[in-house]
């Protein structure tokens, strides 16, 4: 990703240059193990160009931000019907605190990590490049 960044009332709140945008959803039934899982899973892809240009490097590795945002309707189950379900989702209270706990376990591991307002109607910009989009499940369900 060439750069991506959050506004909130038309100011811009997070931003970064080359690196990961990372749409974070969190499940009911989540504990701390799943987001260190992701977190570790996120900044240890090798999923930058080495100078062969193999997907060969990690973020770290390639010198990346990491921009994080929440997104509860991940969780959206549309199998049924036209309306998608989200009671897989976490409560918002218990989920503003788990992804607050995110961030701060990326920060420890990694030098830029921005983030977006928990709960907000956001707009999110991104230059993608490649396009390049990984999914994550802490369950390891694929």
């Amino acid at each position: 990703m060439l750069q991506a960044g959050v506004e909130l009332d038309g100011m811009a709140v997070a931003s970064i240059g080359r690196g990961m945008l990372a749409l974070v959803g969190f499940h009911r039934d989540d504990t701390d193990a799943d987001y260190e899982y992701i977190a570790g899973k996120i900044l240890g892809l090798r999923i930058f160009d080495d100078g062969s240009g193999v997907m060969n490097h990690t973020l770290s590795e390639a010198g990346g931000g990491l921009l994080l945002v929440s997104q509860f309707t991940l969780y959206g189950d549309a199998r049924k019907g036209r309306r998608p379900s989200y009671s897989g989702a976490m409560p918002p209270g218990p989920a503003r605190e788990m992804f607050d706990r995110l961030v701060a376990h990326c920060r420890r591991l990694h030098p830029v990590v921005e983030k977006g307002v928990f709960g907000a109607d956001m707009t999110v910009n991104l230059v993608n490049w490649g396009p390049v989009t990984i999914l994550l499940d802490s369950g390891r369900l694929f």
